[in-house]
């Protein structure tokens, strides 16, 4: 159970990282609201998990999750780059991410 809250963390990791285009820098109140709630659930997700987790362990993987995330919907939503270099560095992220699930305690 630790591990979903953990990526449900990380999704509204996600939520919030993108959310911050949609506020531009704080002015407009309901993509604000919406960024501001993300955040805390994330924490509070991360909180929970770490009960449980290690916590580098957690925060490496809730940091993955959140940058893997945000890299491939600001590449949708925003028309950033996928260049090659910049996808295979989202692979190295991955791959770190699911080495640090692989080697953690149950």
């Amino acid at each position: 159970m630790p591990w979903l809250i953990l990526l449900l963390a990380g999704l509204f990791e996600i939520a919030w990282a993108i959310g911050l285009k949609y506020t531009e820098g704080f002015t407009r109140l309901w993509p604000t609201v919406a960024t501001l709630a993300a955040m805390g659930v994330s924490m509070v997700l991360l909180g929970i998990a770490m009960k449980s987790l290690p916590v580098g362990t957690a925060y490496a993987i809730w940091t993955g999750i959140g940058a893997i995330g945000t890299v491939l919907l600001g590449i949708i939503l925003f028309g950033e780059s996928a260049a090659f270099a910049r996808l295979f560095c989202v692979l190295l992220i991955l791959a770190g991410v699911l080495g640090l699930k692989l080697s953690a305690p149950s």
